[in-house]
């Protein structure tokens, strides 16, 4: 999984497989959805990053994990 913040187009794109994107859709205003060729969800883009998240520190991010539930 990977994590790619693009200031110069105010986007984050997090990578979630090594499979190329067949497929791109729009699930709301400004998020863009890739798919495989399996319809298994590889890329998800976020635009407009810095009207989303304004007072947020593009440098500084937090990554949490939650536990599992036996």
């Amino acid at each position: 999984m990977k994590l790619k913040i693009d200031e110069q187009a105010d986007a984050l794109y997090l990578t979630l497989g090594e499979a190329p994107a067949s497929r791109t859709e729009e699930a709301s205003p400004g998020i863009i959805v890739d798919y495989d060729d399996q319809d298994r969800v590889v890329g998800i883009e976020m635009l407009y990053l810095s009207k989303r998240a304004p007072e947020t520190d593009l440098r500084r991010l937090l990554f949490e994990s939650v536990p599992e539930v036996a």
